[in-house]
């Protein structure tokens, strides 16, 4: 039996050729490099659950969510059972310039990144996708 999918939103926030990513310290990604983001309360759009999350997150309010992919994803426990399944609609958001992110929430600590070093770092597979598509495949 399997349960149904989560609803999941990030936000992309990206600033002269880098990327905001917070450090994940829980699941689903735990340890990784991210999007800011997370699950959806009952009743949220997703465009809210975006907005929320990355303020949760970051400190940053962001605004003018604008759908840039979506991603099912699922995560499997090592009996090969599932352990996780997230529908994941992924933003374009803006920001004011001089905004200064913080590590909050379940964020251990927070970055702006090129689609260079994102390569290097521990990302889920989406999140560097979403990078590449953004900065022309470069």
């Amino acid at each position: 039996m399997t349960s149904a999918a989560k609803a999941g939103s990030a936000g992309i926030l990206e600033r002269d050729g880098r990327f905001l990513l917070v450090l994940r310290r829980n699941p689903p990604s735990a340890d990784m490099y991210a999007f800011p983001g997370g699950r959806a309360e009952p009743g949220e759009t997703p465009e809210q659950t975006a907005l929320r999350e990355f303020r949760e997150e970051t400190g940053i309010s962001v605004r003018n969510p604008q759908l840039f992919s979506t991603y099912d994803l699922k995560t499997h426990a090592a009996d090969g059972s599932l352990s996780s399944h997230f529908l994941l609609s992924v933003f374009r958001v803006e920001a004011d310039g001089d905004v200064v992110a913080e590590a909050a929430d379940d964020a251990a600590a927070v970055g702006w990144y090129t689609v260079e070093e994102i390569r290097r770092l521990p990302v889920p597979q989406s999140v560097l996708e979403c990078a590449e598509r953004l900065s022309g495949g470069e």
